[in-house]
């Protein structure tokens, strides 16, 4: 069993060999890019491939990464590591929303969505925080 920080550091590496996706889908089959709740996914399940729904059912999707703790944990892992909190979802809040959006939506006063390092950096900067949380 891989630690959150762990996986976090597994989904950067993911995201910077196949680029990140912020488009349709959670996945781009033609250029092989993730979305980060995606590679946080595949990092956790480290699969031979990633199942095909990630290209062509966002719902189905979800399911399947919802069902993962271990995928939920790096993806809330990622979002305490933002500066804004989730939006909520029938009174819960919804961290695929909040990293997916964050990753693809120019913030407020940007005319651009994070570049792919910034949103590696983070992704880094929230393993860190959880290995310093952990030793202390």
């Amino acid at each position: 069993m891989y630690t959150t920080a762990q996986l976090l550091k597994a989904a950067a590496g993911l995201i910077s060999v196949t680029a990140l996706h912020t488009g349709e889908q959670m996945a781009d089959r033609a250029s092989g890019a993730l979305d980060v709740c995606t590679a946080a996914y595949w990092a956790a399940h480290r699969t031979e491939q990633l199942p095909a729904v990630f290209f062509t059912d966002e719902c189905a999707s979800l399911d399947l990464i919802e069902a993962s703790e271990p995928t939920m944990a790096a993806i809330r892992a990622i979002s305490a590591a933002l500066d804004s909190e989730p939006c909520e979802t029938n009174g819960v809040p919804d961290y695929i929303e909040h990293v997916s959006n964050w990753a693809a939506t120019a913030p407020i006063g940007e005319h651009f969505p994070p570049r792919t390092s910034e949103v590696i950096g983070c992704i880094l900067r929230a393993a860190d925080t959880l290995t310093h949380q952990t030793a202390a």
